[in-house]
């Protein structure tokens, strides 16, 4: 991986990451392809239509089926999905977490049922990487161990310090296997850890920033149930201990007004379900707000659903059209739906990059704020 920083306005950067599939500028957010599809869009869709340069996968998933072993059978994700530019693969931390009612953490690792048939399986910082080299993906993530909030400070403490463990074995054995010529090409990730707790933030983000091997950091478990000023509060905190020279991702946030408030505190990288799952739930996102397109409202609206939109959805069709296709469950209104979310979203970066190139970046936040009508 190549990484340098291209411009920056206070603490929100403007960056350039090149790995071996693309050249990703960021700020940048990254849709969810969960089983190696952006549900209702396809590869041309992704890397034509929306110009996404990286996309996310998820490790539980794809091992789960088809399995890391057919995947590596068809070429990695790239050759399974036809998906050209890169792919960031999740270690699966996430849904041990959200599966907490059929999973169970130890010291060495996740012990979980599958959800899809029962078949009990266990993940460990060793085989999580071998599942991602099989998957070839250009970020892996390590494994982590993540608690809901809040959580008591003897819970926050354990997962630190099995995070930290986790991710000093991660980076041991992907070192070893680039010494044997696996994962050359690939990058890895460590995820910093620490609830809402300064002090506990603190020690994760230097106990693993001190593993100089790793290629870029993430802040995770946040957006799992606290308020926003307390995960806008953790990330502003939590940044000055991350290395300058190396990607910072946030994961799973968020909002428009997410993204922006974490940029702002020097966020690189961002993944969220949000707008696809809103767009298939008829939750529209545009520059003046979210449009609810099931309202009888837009049954005789001629408009689009944005007019400062350029998408494929906003350029051809109405919000009447699309009102129509919601309530008669047409299948194609997944795909404008999801078409058009997606490039607000990946729009929205593009602004703030610019912005911030313009050392304009306080102008662009009034900006977008006013539209909102806050």
């Amino acid at each position: 991986m190549q990484f340098q920083v291209d411009h920056q306005d206070n603490q929100a950067r403007a960056c350039t990451i090149k790995t071996a599939h693309s050249t990703i500028q960021t700020p940048v957010f990254m849709p969810v392809g969960t089983v190696g599809s952006v549900k209702s869009l396809d590869a041309k869709d992704m890397a034509e239509e929306l110009g996404a340069k990286i996309i996310l996968g998820n490790t539980y998933h794809l091992y789960l089926r088809p399995n890391d072993k057919v995947i590596k059978h068809f070429g990695g994700l790239h050759g399974f999905t036809k998906f050209p530019n890169s792919f960031l693969t999740d270690s699966g931390g996430f849904q041990a977490f959200s599966l907490s009612d059929i999973s169970k953490a130890d010291e060495n690792g996740i012990t979980f049922k599958s959800h899809i048939d029962g078949s009990t399986h266990y993940f460990t910082p060793e085989k999580v990487l071998d599942i991602q080299y099989n998957f070839n993906s250009d970020i892996m993530m390590i494994l982590d161990d993540l608690v809901a909030l809040p959580a008591a400070k003897e819970r926050i403490a354990l997962s630190i310090k099995r995070t930290t463990s986790w991710a000093q074995r991660a980076i041991d054995y992907h070192v070893a296997n680039k010494n044997k010529g696996i994962g050359i090409e690939q990058n890895i990730f460590a995820i910093i850890q620490g609830g809402t707790d300064k002090e506990f933030r603190k020690i994760s983000a230097n106990e693993l920033c001190a593993m100089q091997e790793y290629d870029g950091f993430a802040i995770g478990g946040l957006s799992v149930g606290e308020l926003n000023n307390e995960m806008y509060n953790t990330v502003e905190f939590t940044t000055q201990f991350m290395p300058k020279d190396k990607p910072r991702y946030l994961m799973g946030v968020g909002t428009p007004e997410d993204l922006v408030e974490n940029v702002e505190r020097g966020v690189d990288m961002f993944d969220c379900v949000m707008p696809t799952r809103n767009a298939r739930n008829g939750t529209l996102f545009t520059s003046f707000g979210k449009v609810n397109i099931k309202s009888a409202r837009y049954i005789l609206d001629d408009s689009p659903i944005d007019p400062e939109c350029t998408c494929h959805t906003c350029k051809n069709y109405s919000r009447g059209y699309l009102n129509h296709l919601f309530k008669a469950r047409e299948l194609v209104f997944f795909r404008l739906a999801s078409l058009h979310n997606l490039h607000y979203y990946l729009t929205l970066m593009k602004q703030m990059r610019e912005a911030i190139s313009e050392g304009a970046f306080f102008e662009f936040k009034r900006n977008f704020y006013q539209k909102r009508g806050k």
